[in-house]
């Protein structure tokens, strides 16, 4: 399998829920009028918490300077697994617990942290770009790696150098495994989940309505319907990465769209929301992701995998979230 390091060199960056007027701006001209601009790498993912956005360096010259705007202090790039040849893009969708065992594992035990963002069309793993090199040490023997230079994929063979440093390796139990039991809290909100996709050339028949559920959805019908005694979340996430519109929103949203106009896969498959974190996560922990994507992939149970600014989502299919939450307990109890 060949792991393609993308050209985008990205930021990650919350917005609180009452500043977002201030932002709205320049985030309507990165999601609606991407060609008005010179950005490619484009998620906005909207939580009961924050709004988080990823955007490469081009688009972030997009967004006001801010005290309201809070950037992570590292610059990511994007990884991507691709199985044989082809655009990142163009891959099916593996899943985060596909490359739970080569990808998520290996950085895990090597204390490298990464931030997931899985999207309708592929799977992205962010890492800091100093963490590059040792990235790459750790990858090497599984990976064909390839970098992608002014749009040309080309062979990376000079940046996996250490220098002989290699970051301290996580504690292993008397079976040579890296323990890694989870230890954040974990919520399943009661509403369910599609993970969509639209034409890009349908885009302006919807914009209007994207407007209103990326931006204007906060009012009192949607405070009623997101109050924690009916279990229901906000959570809807919108990415526009070299011209692949992918969405995420859950039932209710998706029937405010036009019939037919959403990509659905042809079981119209529904899912199920894992959430990972009491209190904000951080970005220097290693290990979250492994350690919710080696039981699923443990149980063959394909995931999302969303990393946000404060907390962490899987989406799981419908019919397998009991045995997630089982999995994923079982695991929490083998820490004590």
């Amino acid at each position: 399998m060949e792991l393609h390091i993308l050209e985008h060199r990205l930021k990650v960056a919350s917005i609180a829920k009452e500043n977002i007027q201030l932002f709205t701006y320049g985030l309507i001209k990165l999601a609606f009028l991407s060609s008005k601009t010179r950005c490619k790498f484009f998620s906005l993912t909207e939580t009961p918490e924050d709004y988080t956005i990823i955007v490469d360096e081009e688009g972030f010259l997009e967004l006001p300077s801010s005290e309201h705007l809070s950037v992570a202090d590292a610059t990511w790039l994007a990884l991507n697994v691709v199985s044989g040849g082809g655009s990142s893009s163009s891959s099916q969708p593996i899943g985060v617990t596909k490359i739970a065992k080569s990808v998520i594992a290996p950085l895990a035990d090597q204390n490298i942290s990464v931030f997931m963002l899985s999207t309708y069309q592929t799977d992205f793993i962010l890492v800091r770009e100093r963490d590059l090199p040792f990235v790459m040490h750790t990858l090497a023997a599984e990976f064909t790696i390839l970098q992608v230079v002014n749009g040309e994929t080309v062979a990376a063979d000079n940046l996996g150098v250490t220098n002989g440093f290699v970051k301290p390796k996580l504690g292993m139990n008397k079976k040579g495994h890296v323990q890694r039991p989870v230890i954040h809290p974990l919520s399943s909100p009661s509403n369910m989940f599609c993970v969509t996709s639209l034409d890009p050339y349908t885009l302006p028949s919807v914009t209007t309505l994207l407007m209103d559920v990326m931006f204007y959805s906060n009012g009192v019908k949607d405070s009623v319907v997101g109050s924690e005694e009916s279990g229901h979340i906000r959570f809807f996430s919108f990415s526009l990465i070299e011209g692949y519109i992918s969405l995420v929103m859950d039932v209710q949203t998706q029937q405010r769209f036009p019939n037919n106009l959403l990509f659905t896969s042809a079981s119209g498959e529904l899912w199920k929301m894992v959430r990972i974190g009491g209190q904000p996560l951080g970005f220097d922990e290693c290990g979250i992701v492994a350690q919710i994507s080696e039981p699923l992939a443990a149980a063959d149970i394909p995931a999302y995998y969303i990393s946000t600014f404060k907390f962490d989502h899987a989406l799981v299919p419908e019919e397998n979230i009991n045995g997630v939450i089982n999995a994923l307990q079982v695991s929490q109890a083998e820490k004590h």
